[in-house]
This record gives C-alpha cells, structure tokens and sequence, in this order.
C-alpha cells in the first residue's frame, strides 16, 4: 500500500488524485491530522487513518502495510520540524515500508540564505543516516507563493522587491502528478533531478507578465533589503516569516532556483503548465 501523508494539503491532495487514476483505491491509503477533512477520499475507497508526525502511536496505525510512505515536509522549521520529519522516518522504517518519498525541495542546502531549504537538507540527511531506501523529490519552486510576493501589485500597478535572480516556478498540480508516477513507475535512490517548469524568470520578467496579462502598466520597484524589511514589517509579517521571504531573495541572487531540467516533462509527458498560464488562472484580472 502506497501511504501518502499531509493529503489534505494541496500537494498530498493533488498526489492522491494523480494515483487513483493509476492504481486501485485500495491500494492507497492516506495519513491525515484531520480524518473529517478526507471522508471524500474515504467514500471512493481509499484508507484514511489519523497520523500525527508529533505523534508515533498514530503514526504506527497510519503506515500500517506500507510499501512506500510519502512524506510531504511539514513546514514547520527548526529543531521541532526535524524531530517530527524523523519521527515518520522512523516510523515508516519499523512499519516496514520499503521506500520512503521525501519533498524537498530544488537547492536544498545546509548553507542556503532561504531557512526552508536548510530544513530539506536537513531531513535529506535523516533520510541517508536512517538506511532505508530512499528518494528526496527535488521539486521547483511553488508557483502559487508567486500571489504572496505579488501582493497588490496588480492594484497599484508596482511590484516592490529587493534585487533577485530567477526562480523556475512549478505548479503543485505537474509535481503532483511526477510525484505520483515516482511512486508507481520510477525506482530513483536519493535525490531526483531538478522538477522543474521550462524556464526560470526574475521578477522584471514578472512583472511585464502580469503587464502583458492584465493590459497595464505593472512596474518592478527595487529596494533595498533593509527597506524591504521595513515593507514587510507594515504589513504585519512576524520576524520568522520577513527572514524567509528576504532569504528567498537572498538564495535566489545566489542562483540557488535558476537551473532548470527536463525531468518533469519527461515523468508527466507533457510540458509543465507556464507561469503565464498559471498567472492566467490565478490572478485577480
């Protein structure tokens, strides 16, 4: 049985959706914190059971007859994020699932400015250290956290930001469908190619998309980091979330999200949806 954790999120969700097209229900089974948020998925026939990464009790029963366990990153950082990321590792290994499938994320690093993508190097290294057969799903940057860094751009007609590189976003939809043929075609050990969209765009490129989309002027605004601090901070962004999104900004000058790879177009066999047309179906025209 394929376990597929976080499926009530949109990744996990979109990843169960891709695998009843490809598999018999049964043969999917679900760990969620919230069991009444997937009685949906429990009435088409797949298993749902309450998991709890906090919690290895309500893991052992989730992962129970696992022979693959895919666990989507909680997002949660620090110290707590990894006790939980190698507590299901752990879990997943004494229930005796074969392999486990990790989301990480493409420049996943000890050293990277972005504090997400120390996390994910982190786990990576739980997962070699832990001896059980693993894949670490390198997946582009998400698309949707395009609409946060966007704000009121389309309103205002300027998009403030601090200097940047590109970043090949990725829509969760086309990582969810490789994610799904990775578990039921693929026998990668380790970490996967890049998954990544066609091309890598800054955020000059950006914002004369959205220009060209919404038929007016959108202009891109560079300010410095201390400023864009200062940005944030009026828009009531906690400490933790400014240190993330400068890191973003931070990483990617770095070039940490610019390289692209065909190895999500082979796995779904198809070109991954493009920024303009998720912009397209995204945006508030």
């Amino acid at each position: 049985m394929i376990i597929v954790t976080g499926a009530n999120g949109k990744l996990g969700r979109g990843v169960v959706e891709q695998l009843l097209k490809r598999i018999p229900a049964e043969r999917i089974g679900v760990s969620v914190r919230d069991v009444s948020q997937a009685q949906d998925l429990k009435e088409r026939g797949v298993r749902v059971r309450h998991g709890d990464f906090a919690h290895t009790e309500s893991l052992l029963n989730a992962f129970e007859d696992a022979s693959q366990v895919l666990l989507v990153s909680t997002g949660i950082l620090g110290d707590d994020g990894i006790r939980q990321h190698q507590n299901a590792i752990d879990t997943a290994k004494k229930s005796g699932a074969g392999r486990v499938l990790y989301t990480s994320h493409m420049g996943s690093s000890a050293t990277s400015y972005f504090p997400p993508m120390v996390h994910h190097a982190a786990t990576e290294v739980l997962l070699r250290e832990s001896s059980i057969r693993h894949t670490s799903l390198r997946n582009g940057f998400y698309a949707s956290s395009l609409t946060g860094l966007i704000g009121e751009a389309v309103k205002t007609g300027e998009l403030i930001v601090p200097e940047d590189g590109p970043i090949a976003w990725t829509t969760h939809s086309d990582l969810a469908q490789a994610a799904a043929v990775i578990l039921t075609e693929k026998n990668w050990d380790g970490p996967s190619p890049n998954l990544t969209a066609s091309e890598a765009i800054d955020m000059e490129g950006v914002a004369a998309m959205i220009s060209d989309i919404v038929g007016r002027p959108i202009y891109r605004k560079v300010v410095t980091d201390e400023a864009y601090r200062a940005y944030l901070a009026a828009q009531d962004y906690s400490e933790v979330r400014i240190a993330i999104t400068l890191g973003l900004f931070r990483a990617s000058r770095n070039g940490d999200f610019a390289q692209t790879s065909n190895a999500l177009t082979d796995l779904i066999r198809r070109s991954p949806l493009t920024l303009r047309d998720f912009f397209k179906e995204s945006l508030p025209l």
